[in-house]
């Protein structure tokens, strides 16, 4: 599901965000105390090679993904997807993951939506998918109505949108607006179809399923070629397998930039030398509170929301994750900056990354 996003744009300690948890201890919230254990996501680790994750071997770690990065890449990408699934199939195993991913453009001019869209090309243990996301210029999540004077609109480029990318595919997928909403599905009800990452329009993401592990490979090239002749970012994400299917990926060229994402399961207290150890390109995440606003803010709507600690090169942060705003659009940044003490900004997470 989209969220609502603000973050502390200064740099703080550590000891600032435990402060910040006192705060919110004080206000009769339940934020974690140093010593509980928390859920720590890392992202953007770079590194030189796969081996380099042992950094982390102090702590418990799971859904542990190597991410091959090319930059200002302008190769084939139906002979890079064919190179990624050859070795795929050489090591692939109950548990193993593979996708490749690539930007697409859609031609209709949008207003609302970005034209600068994504799509992964991706292969899991006997069968092989087709995800297509799109990005929005700005976030309205399920439940906001702050967009529905413009609703029809969101629909019509919406559809078009994804009718674009359907076309360009060639896949059996119909497109309605039922109830005010974007609604895709197969013509085919059996195969394994999901939508997801919802607004207040409907999904933003299609994934179409096949167990033929080759269907999928001119057509996803044929929607990334929508993105010529512009340089493309391209990333490659592997989970599951051992160090000899890794040097196998990493011979594929030309050569990428290794980066791990992953979990650490650690004390909050742990989060200054995770840090430290995904320096310094490292991003950490971690969820300081969890609360329903009525709680705090009776008379606005009732939205889940978190408080968590970013970690970078820069120090620590504090991020506010809502699925959907309580309070009117102006006054959301002064009630988040009262409750945690610090300025905040709107800052909504890349969607590709």
């Amino acid at each position: 599901m989209r969220e609502r996003r603000w973050e502390t744009p200064a740099s703080m300690t550590f000891a600032h965000v435990l402060t910040v948890g006192e705060r919110l201890a004080a206000l009769g919230l339940k934020p974690a105390v140093p010593a509980k254990d928390v859920i720590c996501y890392v992202e953007e680790w770079t590194v030189e090679s796969p081996e380099d994750f042992d950094g982390l071997d102090a702590w418990a770690t799971e859904d542990v993904t190597l991410v091959h990065v090319r930059e200002g890449w302008r190769g084939d990408f139906f002979l890079l997807g064919g190179n990624y699934h050859t070795t795929y199939q050489r090591h692939q195993d109950v548990g193993t993951y593979c996708s490749i991913s690539h930007p697409w453009r859609i031609r209709e001019r949008m207003t609302l939506h970005e034209n600068r869209s994504m799509l992964w090309l991706g292969f899991r243990h006997a069968h092989s998918f087709l995800r297509v996301r799109l990005q929005t210029r700005e976030v309205v999540t399920p439940g906001e109505t702050r967009g529905d004077a413009q609703r029809e609109q969101w629909l019509d480029e919406r559809r078009t949108a994804f009718l674009e990318a359907i076309t360009a595919v060639g896949l059996p997928i119909e497109t309605a607006i039922e109830k005010q909403q974007v609604v895709l599905r197969p013509t085919d009800p059996s195969v394994p179809f999901f939508c997801s990452w919802p607004d207040a329009f409907g999904p933003c993401q299609f994934e179409y399923n096949t167990s033929d592990a080759y269907e999928f490979l001119v057509p996803a090239s044929q929607l990334a070629a929508t993105y010529a002749p512009e340089p493309a970012s391209v990333r490659a994400y592997l989970t599951g397998f051992s160090e000899k299917a890794l040097d196998e990926f990493a011979a594929i060229q030309p050569a990428a930039r290794f980066a791990y994402r992953c979990s650490v399961h650690c004390p909050l207290d742990d989060l200054p030398e995770i840090r430290s150890a995904i320096e310094p390109d490292g991003r950490l995440y971690a969820t300081l509170c969890e609360f329903q606003t009525q709680e705090l803010i009776p008379e606005g709507d009732d939205a889940s929301a978190i408080i968590g600690v970013v970690g970078s090169r820069g120090g620590f942060a504090i991020e506010a994750r809502l699925n959907k705003a309580p309070l009117k659009e102006e006054l959301m940044a002064g009630w988040l900056e009262r409750l945690i003490g610090h300025p905040v900004v709107y800052a909504p997470l890349p969607a590709f990354i």
